[in-house]
Parts: structure tokens; C-alpha cells; sequence
């Protein structure tokens, strides 16, 4: 029986992946590291979310930096 590769990112949603961004980092912080102007205008996560949602290359931007804040 094939076991599937480990996927980090498996059950962790994308709104929890921001709103602990947010936590460490800050809008500012976040906006220095992801260039979205979603991150610098007037932010909130609804927004961002919306954003992110219906942006794969900026969601993959996210993914990133989450996983690289989590490996310390």
C-alpha cells in the first residue's frame, strides 16, 4: 500500500496560516516579506482571504513564509 508524501501544510487552513503570520509578524513585517498591496492598504484578514483565495501565486507566496516562520 502507497502512503501519500507528507504534506505540511495538511489541515492547517489558509486563515490560520495568516492569522499566526499576523500574530508574529505583523501587517508590517508581513508586508516587508510578501510585496501585496492587500498586506500594506488598509488590511484585514477577510480581505487578505478573499485575495488570497482567488490568487494562487500570492496564496503560494503565504505558504511559503508560513513554513519557513514554523522551521525557525
Amino acid at each position: 500500500m502507497n502512503t501519500p508524501p507528507h504534506n505540511p501544510l495538511h489541515g492547517v487552513t489558509l486563515e490560520a496560516m495568516l492569522t499566526e503570520l499576523v500574530a508574529q509578524l505583523g501587517w508590517d513585517g508581513l508586508a516587508q516579506r510578501i510585496d501585496i498591496r492587500c498586506f500594506k492598504s488598509d488590511p484585514s484578514i477577510k480581505s487578505s482571504l478573499t485575495f488570497l483565495r482567488r490568487t494562487p501565486w500570492a496564496r503560494e507566496k503565504v505558504e511559503a513564509l508560513y513554513l519557513r516562520t514554523r522551521r525557525g
